[in-house]
């Protein structure tokens, strides 16, 4: 198995673009470790190498998945995000601590968040619905990219009208944070609730604006009319 992150390693490393460093930088405010490489060539090794694993034990994938995030490389971050979610069958509830251990150690930008989180721990959360309550512990921590997991793992669920008290509760725990990360995460997963549930998400938003950050409120409102955005955005 180590053969084969060195193989990826070198795959990646020659398909490096030294434009594509400076006009991803542009989206993230902390350093960022990147080769320079586009997204759809990070997503075409990832499912190129993935025909080489799959047929791994999920506990040998998950030690391919750690050792790719402890390079701290963003597009080796992105591969393990195209893989996981391909292993949702094999998903058991005990793995929820293992992905909540590589976000706290190995997650350190918005990008890796996301992409990790939508899919991964969207699939888990679907498969093992009961374990939703782990999200809303995650809302509580110090940590900014765990409370912005919280938020952005149901994004998916969201969008199909799933756990929307779920969200609310995770919403309000979140609704007050100062950090910016924090408040475009629970107002995006605040829009894709509101797909489905537009009525109950508008009340929600109408409910808090008064305290709501204006960066989460314009997330959460960006799909509705127009006449319900400049209700929700009037100051009282």
């Amino acid at each position: 198995m180590p053969d084969i992150i060195k193989q990826l390693r070198a795959e990646l490393q020659a398909a490096i673009d030294p434009a594509i460093v400076a006009s991803e930088k542009r989206f993230f405010k902390e350093p960022v470790k990147m080769y320079g490489i586009k997204v759809g060539t990070v997503i075409k090794i990832a499912k190129q190498y993935w025909q080489e694993i799959k047929h791994s034990t999920k506990s040998e994938i998950f030690a391919l998945s750690e050792e790719l995030l402890k390079s701290d490389y963003s597009e080796e971050a992105y591969i393990i995000a195209e893989w996981l979610p391909k292993l949702t069958d094999q998903f058991e509830p005990s793995d929820l601590a293992i992905f909540q251990n590589w976000i706290d150690r190995y997650i350190n930008n918005w990008a890796k968040c996301d992409s990790f989180c939508n899919h991964t721990i969207g699939n888990f959360i679907d498969k093992f619905p009961e374990s939703v309550g782990t999200l809303k512990n995650w809302a509580h921590s110090p940590n900014r990219w765990m409370k912005r997991a919280a938020a952005v793992s149901l994004i998916l669920p969201a969008r199909h009208g799933k756990f929307l008290d779920d969200i609310f509760e995770i919403a309000d725990i979140l609704l007050l944070d100062k950090d910016d990360m924090v408040q475009k995460g629970y107002g995006w997963m605040l829009k894709e609730a509101s797909k489905p549930n537009q009525k109950k998400v508008f009340d929600y938003v109408v409910k808090n604006k008064a305290v709501m950050p204006r960066t989460a409120l314009r997330y959460a409102i960006e799909l509705m009319p127009q006449e319900m955005r400049a209700e929700a955005m009037r100051k009282e």
